[in-house]
């Protein structure tokens, strides 16, 4: 008999470590500071962030969202899924009714109160920097039960660096113009594509201690005279007519890369297709800078 009680405690006593070890590892605190439980891992998600969509998929969940914000257009699936609206102002009654275990937002979303007010989880993630991209590819593993996160940050990481050393020497502190946005917004040295093309070795134009984004003077572009310029076409239009921009070396001797759209959305995503990114600004690099063909 009492071997019968000390196993009956010895189970118990499993089942209740068991269940803290389950509520621990479903716990992840977001990106405003705010720790967040789910009583287990979510079944149905709703993504506001297209580099945060990208991420569900890239880690294997796509089937787990089932709506997703209007700029979500990657991988091909996501397209079919129900839209609710912007991400930084969606449309709450939409996202309700699609009844999600938990909503993956921007912090800069003004959502998550009214959400939260719901009874809805909210997990608020951004990343900006390179780093930022592994932390959020590593706790969308943890709240998923993805246990190989970290393999696919490493892999993403790895083809940055193949793609750095894939340019010859030549290639080297070219001066370079990203153009994010009409505005002009541009990508600084402090943004994950200046981060990327750092570690691709040329010089971007504009400083970190602008901030990642800044809107510059287009004055201010004309005098640092950038050797090179990466712009997607829905920025690109009339780019030649901007006011004393034929001056810049850039435009004289024709070192414009010009990205569709589907490449344009690609680069300026802090996400999993960083590694591809990369390619295409090295592929730029060589074909305006060595003539090499593509």
């Amino acid at each position: 008999m009492n071997a019968l009680r000390l196993a009956g405690r010895c189970a118990l006593w499993l089942a209740l470590l068991g269940s803290v070890s389950a509520a621990v590892a479903l716990q992840v605190t977001d990106d405003r500071g705010v720790t967040v439980t789910l009583a287990q891992a979510p079944q149905r998600i709703v993504s506001l962030l297209p580099s945060l969509t990208e991420t569900v998929c890239e880690l294997g969940q796509c089937q787990r969202l089932v709506g997703v914000d209007r700029y979500s257009n990657f991988p091909e699936s996501v397209k079919k899924l129900p839209q609710v609206g912007g991400g930084l102002d969606p449309n709450i009654e939409a996202i309700v009714a699609l009844k999600p275990d938990v909503v993956l937002m921007a912090t800069s979303s003004r959502a998550g109160e009214r959400l939260q007010a719901l009874g809805i989880k909210v997990v608020a993630l951004e990343p900006k920097r390179h780093a930022d991209v592994q932390r959020v590819m590593l706790k969308l593993g943890q709240v998923l039960e993805v246990p190989d996160a970290a393999r696919i940050w490493r892999a993403i990481d790895a083809g940055v660096s193949a793609a750095a050393q894939s340019l010859p020497a030549s290639v080297r502190s070219v001066k370079v113009y990203f153009e994010v946005n009409q505005g002009p917004y541009a990508a600084s040295e402090s943004s994950f594509i200046g981060e990327t093309l750092t570690r691709l070795g040329v010089k971007n134009i504009v400083p970190g201690k602008l901030g990642p984004f800044p809107k510059l003077n287009p004055e201010y572009i004309v005098r640092a005279n950038p050797e090179l310029i990466m712009i997607g076409q829905r920025s690109a239009d009339g780019l030649t007519t901007r006011p004393g921009w034929q001056s810049i070396r850039a435009l004289r001797e024709q070192r414009v890369c010009i990205f569709p759209p589907d490449e344009a959305d690609m680069l300026v995503r802090p996400g999993p297709r960083m590694a591809e990114a990369a390619r295409l600004m090295a592929r730029c690099l060589m074909t305006k800078t060595t003539g090499a063909k593509p």
